[in-house]
């Protein structure tokens, strides 16, 4: 274990093996911290606040800070809870969960770029890669290897399917089916083929998805409709988990879909 001279570690705090806390951090009471993880300098971590082994923590980060919720009360026992092998890099924040016994949740092997806010009981699968100063409000979920282009915002309460691709600079408030392209304001543009091909689709399975998505969004049907033709046909497992998700997202709804070629008049 190696701790900078002027980092402030509470007495309470659990450091595991070869634990590294740079210059200037200050480590609470409640917080606990796997072996070979990297803290950086002038990091925050308050609150109860579990992390787990081989992370690292970007400079200036902040983690387990009291929710953005005029309604949470400070003696609220709530939680962030890191996996392994996550890089969260310079000045993200990520706050810990508004209810009592509630957490904000990121997995394995995700990598958060500088300036990324996860706002409270956010949920973030493995292998998602978040860029530059997206911000994600509260209750905001994101499936497993969903890429975030940087800049982007989410609203309260929605949910991103996995693998999906959503371009930098954009804004949604509807949730996103997985293995799909989103972009702009609420739209989605196609299916993420590249993104598919590169984690190992199959031409066949990447067919599936297409006529999922056909079903869905092209063949003239209402989302009911829609639904009961799925359930109708022969799909697949990638189609089953895809209308899955959209029979799911009952709270905010799933994206439009638009041309590439079309903008508003």
């Amino acid at each position: 274990m190696k701790v900078h001279a002027t980092a402030l570690v509470d007495s309470g705090a659990q450091l595991g093996n070869d634990v590294e806390v740079g210059p200037y951090s200050v480590i609470g009471s409640a917080v606990a911290i796997g072996s070979g993880t990297v803290i950086q300098s002038h990091v925050i971590l308050e609150g109860s606040v579990h992390i787990g082994e081989r992370n690292v923590i970007g400079h200036g980060s902040v983690i387990g800070g009291p929710p953005q919720d005029l309604g949470f009360k400070p003696e609220t026992q709530s939680t962030v809870i890191v996996g392994n092998d996550n890089v969260i890099r310079e000045h993200c924040t990520i706050h810990r969960g508004t209810a009592e016994g509630t957490s904000t949740q990121l997995g394995d092997r995700n990598f958060l770029m500088a300036g990324v806010h996860l706002g409270h009981n956010c949920r973030i699968g493995n292998g998602v890669i978040i860029a530059n100063n997206c911000l994600l409000a509260g209750y905001v979920e994101i499936d497993d290897n969903a890429f975030i282009g940087g800049g982007t915002t989410f609203h309260q309460f929605m949910h991103v399917g996995r693998l999906v691709m959503a371009q930098g600079s954009s804004a949604f408030g509807k949730d996103i089916p997985p293995f799909l392209l989103a972009a702009e304001r609420n739209f989605v543009f196609g299916v993420n083929v590249v993104g598919l091909r590169r984690a190992g689709f199959t031409g066949a399975q990447r067919d599936e998805i297409k006529r999922a998505f056909k079903l869905l969004y092209k063949s003239g049907l209402n989302l009911r409709q829609a639904l009961e033709q799925a359930a109708a046909t022969e799909f697949g497992p990638l189609g089953r988990e895809f209308f899955e998700f959209v029979a799911s997202a009952q709270k905010r709804g799933i994206l439009p879909y638009r041309h590439a070629g079309e903008r508003d008049e």
